[in-house]
């Protein structure tokens, strides 16, 4: 399935064209397809087929309310990193007691609030969190769910920013660690031994990786067994990757039955994100001025690295095209790039287009790690988000305004003596 599709040489966000979008809502402008959403949601969980299962949506992919909402009404959990992020779930219809709470910073009071709204479990990240978490349940006079986060030294063979999987990473704790947490909390009276989680990384578009976590998972799993610890849970992460290139993503439903294979009448809990929402969302940016050299050619356009910070950061490609064909503009290889005063502010390089000033450029598979990186740097107010639902489309945030930029700040009083 494809919701950003051409039609008549206009793009279409389901039954809309774009151009009928930009006219609307202004640019930039994120664009989210409710019917992608679903669909991709729908992949995972036709894959478990009647075995035990909850999908938790990763937050930090995209914590808009509306993206919430869907996959809530869907029924789906929720992986959460932020007290921030729990609370926007719940706000948008989801259920605590289906969150994971992950994350390798958890506050006192963090821990505080996901026990009273009564989370599935946390997933421990290191021995000090884990007495953190027993201190805070004893003084609420309550049980804390607990899963093990482990490191199982796996390269995903990912962008070293997005591989968690691996013993330099700060993520997790080792088996030998894991295997004594799990002792201590079996012997605790506040805390309960719910599961085993890990994570390997994002954007993985290879099974094997998956695949060799999940053994050394479950020979820890083996171990626990022989000391009469059991699980009602494994935790496979998530990181299945999409197509922003050239990818061939996995077949979810292909890696899901090899996992359903392996861990048996076992719960499986996985936390997909850039696979629920990255090919449902798209970013267009406005042609401002073409600007050519004797080495380079540069489309100028409204948007910037603070609104889509991933090429700046990763160096990460997005397909980019006009939202409506023209013949008549000037055919070139383009650099995008924005207004933000750094060499880094690109959105894409050396891309054959026939632009001319005024075109619309969306960048492809933005629905993840789009708008959630995005930032006020330049003073420049965050875009509007619109969601489309085949032939409806709602704004489901409003752009910022200059004005809202500084109304939390303070300017000091001219005091004399």
């Amino acid at each position: 399935m494809n919701s950003f599709y051409f039609q008549n040489k206009v793009l279409h966000a389901e039954s809309v064209p774009v151009s009928d979008l930009m006219g609307a809502y202004g640019s930039p402008l994120y664009i989210y397809s409710k019917s992608q959403i679903e669909f991709n949601w729908q992949q995972f969980e036709k894959s478990f087929g009647s075995h035990p299962h909850l999908i938790c949506y990763a937050v930090k992919a995209n914590s808009n309310l509306a993206v919430l909402n869907v996959l809530a009404n869907l029924g789906s959990g929720f992986d959460i990193v932020s007290i921030g992020e729990l609370e926007r779930v719940i706000a948008a219809g989801g259920n605590p007691k289906k969150c994971v709470f992950s994350g390798v910073a958890k506050t006192e009071q963090a821990i505080q609030k996901a026990l009273e709204y009564g989370i599935y479990c946390f997933n421990v990240e290191s021995v000090a969190e884990l007495d953190r978490i027993e201190s805070v349940a004893a003084s609420l006079k309550m049980n804390a769910p607990i899963s093990i986060r482990v490191n199982p030294n796996v390269d995903a063979k990912t962008h070293p920013y997005i591989s968690t999987g691996l013993t330099e990473n700060k993520f997790g704790v080792s088996v030998e660690i894991a295997l004594s947490l799990y002792k201590k909390t079996n012997l605790s009276d506040h805390l309960e031994v719910f599961g085993l989680d890990y994570h390997i990384g994002s954007q993985i578009t290879d099974i094997s990786p998956f695949l060799e976590a999940l053994d050394k998972a479950l020979e820890l799993i083996a171990r626990l067994e022989e000391e009469e610890i059991y699980l009602n849970h494994i935790d496979i992460g998530g990181g299945v990757g999409v197509t922003y290139d050239k990818e061939t993503p996995i077949s979810i439903n292909d890696y899901m039955h090899s996992v359903i294979q392996k861990v048996g009448d076992l719960k499986i809990m996985v936390e997909p994100g850039r696979s629920i929402v990255g090919n449902a969302g798209i970013f267009v940016t406005k042609v401002e001025y073409l600007k050519q050299n004797e080495l380079k050619s540069f489309a100028i356009v409204d948007g910037a690295m603070n609104d889509l910070l991933r090429p700046a950061l990763y160096g990460s490609y997005h397909q980019a095209v006009t939202i409506e064909d023209n013949s008549k503009g000037i055919k070139d290889s383009w650099d995008i790039v924005g207004p933000v005063c750094e060499t880094a502010d690109f959105l894409a390089k050396s891309r054959s287009l026939t632009l001319k000033q005024g075109d619309y450029i969306a960048l492809m598979t933005a629905g993840a790690y789009g708008f959630v990186l995005s930032s006020n740097y330049n003073s420049r107010p965050r875009v509007a988000e619109v969601m489309v639902d085949g032939s409806v489309h709602q704004l489901v945030r409003m752009r910022e305004t200059t004005e809202s930029l500084f109304k939390n700040e303070k300017i000091l009083k001219n005091e004399t003596n």
